[in-house]
């Protein structure tokens, strides 16, 4: 900031791609003035190291301005590119947006804005994983970049690097790339909206995933689950096998989520690394699951034998909540490997629960409230072929069908198999 002699008037010195600039202003070299003009250059030197500077909206009727845009480009765009003079105007832009693009900032600037507007309403998880995703993936990548220079091509090359990196198994699979892109996406299209910008993502859809098996058990191999398990587990795999619950749901329960009053487990929040989080994994998730008898009757006695200090319905012996990963390593593997059974998650249980009510004629529309739901498309697209005829009993059907074929518990001996440490 400098006084020219003849006019005492302030002006603005600064370097912008090699070149001196010079910006004569109305200003007269007063302390308020020269407080105003310092404010302007702070705004210039952050947009130029950003790669945000737009000559023409900070001086529109500098000459300079005009020399600072390619041939075939509005002025006020050149700077929101990032091009040198001579680049012709991008394929991707039109005349009818190209204004736009002036008040378009670089990918890390726009990307940070829409991560904050976003967070509220997204849970700890989810926002540690978009947090993730956007330091190791795309902001090293196109953190500097303008968004008008980000199209298709720039994210077909960032899926074909994806595919390069190793893995667990190999390179990440498709349903992580998905997830990454899935983020690049949300950004891109947001900023499309907000500046008129060409969606990148146009024609560029998810990679295909291969379709997870479904693997429910034969109600004979739960009757053998049930009676070979630890009995400080029996209660906890039975209410999993016939009500379906997700494993961080189940995990969650607490004594005030069970109301044998009508009796009615009541979903209210799930397990995400140990915390219980508030809701559940769509909006359907939150719902109230009708206890049935074999329920009930596991409920009342895992209550008679709760440790008044614990409020969790299934704890471990420290009293903490289930850990999903120690439960699968430590007791759900082993038992399945004793009984001689396919090795399957523990998920299984869920589509064990849809495929016994499926297979005793309960309504599909309540098949799909008690596990959450929205509608039936997703149990008819899953479960199709365990589908054998459809009635308008609710609980009833899968009810008689274990009265029929009653649950024989054997008693587990000792010396049969040792709980795990």
């Amino acid at each position: 900031m400098r006084t020219r002699i003849e006019s005492g008037k302030l002006f603005v010195d600064f370097r912008y791609r090699g070149q001196r600039c010079r910006e004569q202003t109305d200003f007269a070299d007063t302390p308020a003035n020269r407080r105003l003009l310092q404010g302007l250059l702070k705004r210039i030197e952050r947009a130029i190291s950003e790669g945000s500077f737009v000559y023409s909206a900070f001086f529109p009727d500098s000459p300079r301005a005009a020399l600072m845009a390619a041939p075939g480009l509005p002025p006020a765009i050149h700077g929101a590119l990032g091009t040198p003079p001579g680049v012709p105007m991008p394929a991707t832009m039109t005349s009818s947006n190209a204004t736009a693009l002036a008040a378009a900032p670089v990918f890390a600037t726009f990307a940070e804005t829409w991560y904050a507007e976003m967070t509220p309403q997204w849970r700890g998880r989810y926002r540690e994983n978009v947090r993730a995703v956007l330091d190791r993936d795309l902001l090293p990548r196109f953190g500097t970049q303008p968004l008008a220079r980000i199209g298709k091509a720039e994210v077909l090359a960032l899926r074909a690097k994806l595919a390069q990196r190793p893995g667990k198994q190999g390179t990440l699979g498709p349903a992580r790339i998905n997830k990454i892109l899935g983020v690049l996406r949300q950004i891109l299209n947001e900023a499309a909206d907000r500046f008129g910008l060409v969606p990148a993502f146009r024609g560029i859809k998810p990679l295909k995933l291969p379709r997870s098996e479904v693997q429910p058990f034969t109600l004979e191999e739960v009757q053998r689950i049930l009676a070979m398990v630890r009995p400080d587990y029996r209660h906890y795999l039975t209410v999993r096998f016939f009500t379906g619950l997700r494993t961080g749901e189940i995990n969650a329960l607490m004594w005030e989520h069970i109301d044998f009053t009508r009796s009615q487990i009541l979903v209210r929040q799930t397990l995400v690394d140990g915390e219980a989080t508030p809701g559940g994994k769509t909006l359907g998730s939150v719902r109230d699951v009708p206890m049935l008898p074999m329920v009930r009757q596991a409920l009342e006695a895992q209550f008679q034998q709760r440790r008044p200090d614990v409020s969790w319905v299934f704890a471990t012996r420290e009293g903490g909540p289930i850990d999903g990963h120690n439960f699968n390593n430590r007791i759900w593997l082993p038992l399945l490997r004793y009984l001689s059974l396919k090795p399957r998650r523990p998920y299984q249980t869920r589509h064990t629960a849809a495929t016994l009510m499926l297979a005793a004629g309960e309504n599909p529309e309540w098949i799909a409230r008690v596990l959450g739901h929205a509608n039936t498309e997703m149990l008819f697209k899953v479960y199709s072929r365990f589908v054998p005829n459809l009635t308008r009993r609710d609980g009833l059907a899968l009810a008689g069908l274990l009265e029929q074929r009653p649950l024989s518990v054997i008693p587990v001996k000792e010396d049969v198999m040792t709980p795990p440490s």
